[in-house]
């Protein structure tokens, strides 16, 4: 039997890449040194697309698929695949949600320890002898801080459910109120963080969320505030981030995330109130390995005439 051509735009784990060998003819597009001559040779039988959340696909691509009929998503954002072009085609797209929830909840709460505790000044304030010459400067605890989060999806409420073992207030931002918690809701997202000592950014990327975090808003967690965004890059107007870290009107922030990974604004190197990390929210072995598998188990669903697990509407 002839496997299903499966175009992929960038690589994945070795054991997937493995598996989805098995079972589909697989076109690797960034192994391709002329992607328009591969695409225009192999597009008329491509069915299937698997893609990254950082890698996307855009009306161009899509446009040079003409028998593609799903895509799959190694990631749970799938802002950076053009609906526009897969929606009048009925293209289904799947995800990989609920595994990697309780990782970037994780995340979240290292981030805000390690801003707040100071660990990464901490750690080079132990190995390069300073602490011989004197203590280290006093920091701030997390444990009774107020804490807001600008979204509480499945993630944001993971995260709400570590604050409570640190006793934190939790509130929150969203469309709408939603009725099965009990933490606070404010429809104004300044006002959320002018409540917050820690202000979380988990909702996802798009238009609709672009630049959500504004300099009002950074104005509005103020000097002793700290930020932490664990969501996108696009979700934060980064010059008006980048100019609060600078003038010290906020007082850190721990970012996962920004714009123009992995060539992030060199700006942010510069500066020692905030906490760097490479979007590896999802990157431990254990949630890989899961994302891999329902990226699979969907690609599988699809060629079998079944529903999709994980389909995104």
């Amino acid at each position: 039997m002839t496997k299903p051509t499966l175009l992929m735009t960038g690589v994945y784990p070795d054991a997937d890449m493995a598996a989805l060998a098995a079972d589909y003819d697989i076109i690797k597009l960034w192994e391709a040194a002329d992607k328009d001559a591969v695409l225009a040779d192999v597009g008329p039988r491509v069915r299937a697309l698997a893609t990254r959340g950082d890698l996307g696909a855009s009306a161009d691509l899509i446009g040079k698929l003409p028998a593609l009929e799903m895509i799959g998503c190694f990631g749970v954002g799938t802002d950076g695949i053009d609906r526009s072009a897969t929606r009048p085609r009925g293209i289904k797209i799947s995800n990989t949600p609920d595994v990697l929830t309780e990782d970037v909840a994780d995340l979240a709460l290292a981030l805000m320890l390690a801003v707040a505790r100071k660990m990464v000044r901490g750690d080079a304030y132990t190995r390069d002898g300073s602490w011989a010459k004197g203590n280290m400067e006093l920091v701030t605890r997390v444990n009774g801080k107020r804490l807001g989060i600008v979204g509480l999806g499945r993630i944001g409420k993971a995260i709400a459910r570590r604050a409570a073992a640190f006793n934190m207030a939790v509130a929150y931002y969203g469309r709408h109120k939603q009725q099965d918690v009990d933490f606070s809701y404010h429809a104004n997202l300044a006002e959320l963080a002018r409540n917050s000592d820690f202000l979380v950014a988990i909702v996802p990327g798009g238009a609709a969320t672009n630049s959500l975090i504004t300099a009002d808003v950074l104005k509005a967690l103020g000097p002793d505030g700290y930020f932490i965004n664990v969501a996108r890059g696009t979700v934060v107007d980064e010059e008006a981030l980048l100019a609060a870290l600078e003038t010290r009107s906020i007082n850190a922030a721990g970012l996962d995330v920004f714009l123009n990974e992995p060539n992030i604004n060199p700006r942010f190197a510069a500066l020692d109130n905030v906490v760097l990390h490479p979007h590896h929210g999802s990157g431990t072995v254990e949630t890989r390995r899961a994302m891999g598998q329902l990226v699979r188990d969907n690609l599988a669903a699809h060629f079998a005439g079944k529903p999709l697990l994980t389909e995104v509407e």
